[in-house]
């Protein structure tokens, strides 16, 4: 059975995105350090997962040169590594090796899940982790904990309708002030 896990960048006061939907604020914490850990965690493989908005936004983002030019070993496993989009709204999928599903999201995982291949991992996409996570399709969680406060935004869990109790596994703190957390269902 293929794993599914979620890798997302928190704020201090528990915002995956801030008041404008953005998560800008993520990459303003960068240094060697930070930025190795990224490259060697992008060798890591699997099939991206992303529900629409964050999928137009990795899409607009990592083909371009400056994507390329600032960070190229995880360009270039970003726009080569299979990827789904989840979404009901959505013409097609056109950045490289990326299958469209439109049906039920939970269903549709279980589905993935059953499957033989790599395992899953969601970036961003709140809405779909807090759906995942109340079918208890999610196996585990890194947080990536950032210095900053946003004041206001939107958690990852929101509407998430029962309380998900979590095993803490480990925990790495860099320099630049991120703190990464990982975390099993």
């Amino acid at each position: 059975m293929r794993k599914l896990s979620v890798f997302n960048h928190i704020s201090l006061d528990g915002y995956f995105v801030d008041k404008n939907g953005q998560m800008r604020w993520a990459k303003a914490h960068q240094d060697p350090e930070w930025n190795s850990f990224v490259a060697e965690n992008a060798k890591g493989g699997g099939e991206l997962v992303f529900g629409r908005v964050t999928y137009e936004m990795m899409a607009g983002f990592w083909p371009t040169p400056m994507a390329r030019e600032t960070m190229p070993e995880v360009a270039e496993r970003m726009n080569n590594l299979p990827k789904i989009v989840f979404s009901r709204n959505l013409g097609s999928a056109t950045w490289n090796n990326t299958r469209l599903i439109k049906g039920k999201l939970v269903d549709e995982v279980r589905k993935l899940k059953e499957d033989s291949g790599d395992d899953m991992v969601i970036m961003g996409s709140g809405t779909i982790i807090a759906q995942l996570a109340s079918a208890k399709l999610i196996d585990s969680y890194q947080f990536v904990v950032n210095p900053v406060v946003l004041g206001g935004g939107r958690t990852m869990f929101q509407d998430t309708p029962d309380q998900l109790n979590l095993t803490f596994k480990e925990s790495r703190a860099f320099g630049n002030g991120n703190v990464v957390l990982t975390y099993e269902a």
